[in-house]
Parts: C-alpha cells; sequence; structure tokens
C-alpha cells in the first residue's frame, strides 16, 4: 500500500481546481489544461479559468491533441474547442448520439454514431461506412489516414480514402476503446469483459490479457511503445510490447500495489514514467524501472476519472468524478 505519509511527496505543488462537476475527459492544448465536463461545459486552465458551452446536454466522449479538443455529445454535436476558447461544431444532427470522437493526423477529425462511423477530413467530403454492430471506440493509426473500429465481435481496419472493404480482425466480445501502438505493429482494444484483446498486425496473431479483476476503463502505451500500461486492478498493469511478439508469453509487470483499485493511468510523454490515479481520488508519479513512486495528491474519496501530461511533460492535469480536480507544475 502506498505510504501517504512518505517524504517522497509533490503535494505541495498541487494547484486544486473545484470545476463543480464531474471530468470526464481531459486534454492539454499546449499551456493550457482543457477539463470536459459531463454536462457539457469545458474549463481551460492556465493563470485563469475559462469557462466554454461546447454542448447542451450530456459528454459522451472525448479526443483531441495539442491543439484542439473534439467532444461529442447527447445533443448529435460533434464540437472542436481551441486554447483560446473558441469552438467549432463539425457536425449536427438533432436526435442523434455521437458515442465516439477521434482526433486524426493533420487536422482531420472521425466520429460514430450507433453503427455509423463518419470520417471528415480537412478539405473534401465527408466519408461514412456502416459496421455490424454499434461503434464501440475510434482511434487513428499514428501514421496516415487509417481508422481502427471498435464494435462487438471484433475491430475493422478502415480507409476512408480507398474503396477497398476495411479489414477485419475478429474475436467473439464487445470490444469497447481501441488504441494502436506507436510503431502500428499492433491493435489493442478493451472489453466489456474484464479484458484487453490485442492482434499482431503481421500475421493477425491474438494477444488475450486477462486476469483483471474489473474492466479495464484506461490504457496507455509509455514513450517508445515499450510497455502498454492499464488500469482495472489493485495496481498498474503493465504489458511488455517491445519485441515482435508483443506480450504473448511474458509476465505484465504490476506496480504501485495498493488496496485501491486504479481508475486512470496516463504515460510521460519522454520518460519511462506513468501517472497512476485511483478510485480513492490519490495520485501517484511512478519510474517503471524501478517501481519507485512519488505522491502527486492525497486521497479525497472521489475516484480519480482523467489523467493528463503536458506535452513537454512537465506538467500533470488532474480530474476526478465528485469534480475536485487539480494541476501540477513539475
Amino acid at each position: 500500500m502506498a505510504d501517504t505519509s512518505s517524504p517522497s511527496s509533490l503535494t505541495s505543488k498541487l494547484r486544486p481546481l473545484d470545476l463543480g462537476g464531474a471530468v470526464v475527459g481531459l486534454r492539454f492544448l499546449g499551456p493550457i489544461a482543457a477539463f470536459v465536463l459531463g454536462e457539457g461545459e469545458i474549463v481551460l486552465v492556465d493563470e485563469a479559468e475559462t469557462r466554454v458551452r461546447a454542448h447542451h446536454g450530456a459528454v459522451l466522449s472525448v479526443s483531441g491533441d495539442d491543439k484542439r479538443l473534439l467532444t461529442g455529445g447527447d445533443d448529435g454535436r460533434v464540437v472542436a474547442t481551441a486554447a483560446d476558447g473558441t469552438t467549432q461544431a463539425l457536425f449536427e444532427q438533432k436526435g442523434r448520439w455521437i458515442d465516439q470522437v477521434a482526433a486524426g493526423p493533420d487536422g482531420a477529425s472521425a466520429f460514430s454514431a450507433g453503427k455509423t462511423a463518419h470520417f471528415l477530413p480537412v478539405k473534401g467530403e465527408r466519408k461514412s461506412h456502416d459496421f455490424p454492430s454499434t461503434v464501440g471506440g475510434l482511434a487513428f493509426a499514428p501514421k496516415g489516414t487509417r481508422l481502427a473500429v471498435a464494435h462487438y465481435g471484433g475491430v475493422s481496419l478502415w480507409f476512408p480514402n480507398a474503396q477497398a472493404k476495411p479489414e477485419f480482425l475478429e474475436w467473439k466480445g464487445s470490444h469497447r476503446g481501441v488504441m494502436w501502438s506507436p510503431d502500428m505493429r499492433f491493435v489493442v482494444t478493451t472489453m466489456q469483459e474484464a479484458a484487453l484483446h490485442g492482434w499482431r498486425l503481421s500475421d493477425g496473431g491474438h494477444m488475450r490479457m486477462t486476469g483483471y479483476p474489473s474492466r479495464v476503463t484506461s490504457m496507455a502505451f509509455t514513450t517508445g511503445g515499450k510497455f502498454l500500461a492499464t488500469s482495472g486492478s489493485s495496481e498498474a498493469i503493465l504489458w511488455p510490447f517491445a519485441s515482435k511478439e508483443g506480450p504473448m508469453g511474458k509476465q505484465p509487470s504490476m506496480l504501485a500495489p495498493r488496496d485501491v483499485r486504479v481508475s486512470a493511468v496516463a504515460a510521460h510523454p519522454r520518460d519511462e514514467v506513468i501517472a497512476c490515479g485511483y478510485e480513492d481520488g490519490l495520485v501517484l508519479m511512478v519510474r517503471i524501472s524501478d517501481g519507485a513512486e512519488i505522491l502527486l495528491r492525497a486521497p479525497d474519496g472521489g475516484a480519480v476519472s482523467a489523467l493528463a501530461w503536458r506535452g513537454d511533460g512537465g506538467a500533470l492535469a488532474i480530474g476526478t468524478e465528485s469534480g475536485a480536480a487539480g494541476l501540477t507544475v513539475f
């Protein structure tokens, strides 16, 4: 169990924030932390706080890059928010729920409503494709215009600009979140059950990652793609992805064990370090090489729902289900 009285603590650097609503997503837009609240507001934090109304209703999905924040809501809107607080509705259709959004390279975007995924290029017409069931997750490949679309029964790899039928990666069950490895050799999904599933794209080999006591809701590849850090247990579970085979036949590393489950993880953009948030609100910074821990936030009872590093790794933003949040600048 993490010792909250340990001298290895940077809690004095935490700037507490009371946002007044559950945080459902977090991104840094350059130096500005953008906290997405469940009821449609976005709070932009630097020296001051700026509130932006992006949706009239619940936010269902969050994505983005260092220049824009993408959100989808039950008001049928896909909204891009910039660091200066300006918003742009990229799509709007009343009566539809925008279940998933994804920010792509060169300013492209994607979103889904029900079984249909849509690709929005910066220039040109929107392209759409219907999948076998409701889209559970969307992710752009790190390079090129290719989308991984998670749904019941597996993942489809879709080239929106090509006429070819999407490549189908099959595995029974309900697939939710989806992620590419940084080197594009693997695709991994979180599942409705307490497991991850992955595919080795070179040969279609399966990678089943099980043993979790609860469903995985947060995952992040560490810098260079060496490890995949995940929530879902009472410690951070890190699967090794450095070899050609991926994690098959290898044991995961388990860091920062406590008697409370991990609810969110975030990988440092430059160093082999992760931030690890727990269901009681505690946040640790953990060095992967030796498991050394530094306390960043003491527990307050509200589960950590989102974590995000600034692009240079010099700051960490923390959001919780209770609306209590924080910003730590190192």
